[in-house]
């Protein structure tokens, strides 16, 4: 049995909707374009590895650089600047997008943030920000953003659970700040540790760019077999 995918519009953004009439959490991830061509697959992959019915909401991300950066940085990679418009898009899914989905035919049921890449970043830096979200799954996380681990070592995540996970060759970057990426999910996944947060840190084969579906959902399995 598969979970079709339906598109609506919500304070302006596409979001994409798989959703289980039985679910017992809802899960929410921004994506890219190309992100949202293997939302299926993901949604698949996610139901093969839990048995915990589910509704995913999915919601299309215009500006990567700026929507999911918590503070403005200098480019990393090609010339466009990271913003800070991290702030924006969290109030978009706690003061449009959950009110909205829960004014519907969604019963009560605990909130996740999934996200790979920089909406990984994005999802960790919610965690800090608010209580909405039960468990967080932070794929390949942009942990190398210039003063993260600052940020992360001097508050506590609000959520009950938070899995991690990075390739084994990302940190294979000619980029001086991208190289460290391995030590900072470490670092991070030790903050966690110290507070007692239900965390795990997976070590996928490959790069940055293998098999993005597949490590978000087994991020948002653990989850689901965990929280709900």
């Amino acid at each position: 049995m598969t979970q079709e995918i339906t598109t609506t519009v919500v304070a302006e953004r596409e979001c994409f909707i798989s959703r289980s009439p039985e679910a017992k959490a809802l899960i929410i991830q921004p994506i890219d374009e190309r992100e949202a061509e293997m939302l299926s697959r993901e949604v698949r992959f996610i139901r093969e590895l839990s048995p915990t019915p589910f509704t995913l909401v999915a919601f299309k991300i215009s500006d990567w650089n700026s929507e999911l950066t918590p503070w403005p940085a200098p480019p990393v990679f090609g010339k466009q600047p990271f913003g800070d418009g991290a702030e924006a898009t969290l109030s978009f899914i706690t003061d449009k997008l959950l009110p909205h989905l829960r004014a519907g035919e969604l019963q009560p049921m605990p909130a996740m943030l999934a996200g790979y890449s920089l909406a990984g970043l994005f999802a960790l830096w919610a965690s800090y920000r608010s209580d909405a979200f039960a468990g967080i799954a932070a794929a390949s996380p942009s942990v190398w953003y210039p003063r993260w681990l600052d940020f992360a070592s001097e508050r506590a995540t609000l959520a009950r659970a938070v899995y991690l996970s990075l390739g084994d060759k990302e940190a294979k970057s000619r980029n001086p700040l991208m190289s460290k990426v391995d030590t900072a999910i470490t670092a991070q996944h030790e903050l966690l540790l110290r507070q007692g947060v239900a965390t795990a840190l997976q070590w996928n084969p490959g790069n940055h760019f293998v098999d993005a579906d597949k490590r978000l959902a087994k991020a948002i399995a653990w989850l689901l077999n965990l929280i709900s």
